[in-house]
């Protein structure tokens, strides 16, 4: 069995010691980073921008896992890719033309993911499943950390596994929000191979000790 992977989110990061934060998850068992860009539009938030995706890209030794919160993803796709994005990843709520949308971040060279509000059902990626890497599942509602996890989001795992599965699919499933060490091996156990955290990493005492334990949970 492949190893689960932990994605700390930047969201949550100290944006006043933001390289130390870098370095923290270079150094740590961590995986990816995962970025939230925000536009104050589709998300009621703000986070930031180009620039600031360009100086965590500089230092940045793991994969840069980015998730737009915001309309009109097709307008930035080229730009997020030069500012060295390896992943990103797009609302299904924010797409007209999803396939299409699909087919513009893989020719710019990167892996495409698509984001699933909560009240979004699974099926509506019965027909793009196979030229999808990665299906963002969202545990809280999107454009603000800290929120309380969403129960049903273990339904909609397993349906999502399903999906890929009756598919042939071999697309990654990622949870994000309000994971934990309480919830994560629950997640894994219900399909998931990708957990983001945020403030629990951040928030913590420790989060070098944090990750190791997430990591740990999430492949036991």
């Amino acid at each position: 069995m492949s190893s689960k992977l932990i994605a700390p989110s930047i969201l949550a990061a100290d944006f006043a010691n933001l390289q130390r934060d870098i370095e923290m998850i270079n150094k740590s068992e961590a995986d990816w980073f995962h970025i939230d860009i925000m536009d104050g539009v589709f998300v009621p938030n703000i986070s930031f921008g180009m620039p600031v995706l360009q100086a965590i890209a500089k230092h940045a030794k793991k994969t840069i896992d980015v998730h737009l919160m915001i309309i009109d993803p097709d307008r930035y796709i080229k730009t997020f890719a030069d500012l060295g994005s390896n992943i990103l990843t797009v609302h299904y709520e924010a797409c007209t033309h999803l396939h299409r949308t699909l087919q513009a971040i893989k020719n710019e060279g990167m892996k495409a993911g698509v984001a699933l509000n909560p009240h979004t059902n699974i099926n509506v990626l019965e027909d793009t499943i196979n030229n999808i890497d990665l299906v963002c599942l969202m545990s809280v509602n999107p454009g603000f950390g800290g929120q309380s996890f969403i129960e049903n989001t273990y339904n909609k795992v397993k349906q999502l596994k399903d999906l890929i599965i009756r598919k042939g699919a071999s697309t990654k499933i990622e949870i994000d929000g309000g994971v934990t060490d309480k919830n994560a091996k629950k997640l894994v156990e219900a399909g998931a191979d990708v957990l983001v955290a945020g403030s629990h990493v951040f928030k913590s005492n420790d989060p070098h000790k944090t990750i190791i334990d997430l990591k740990r949970y999430a492949n036991s």
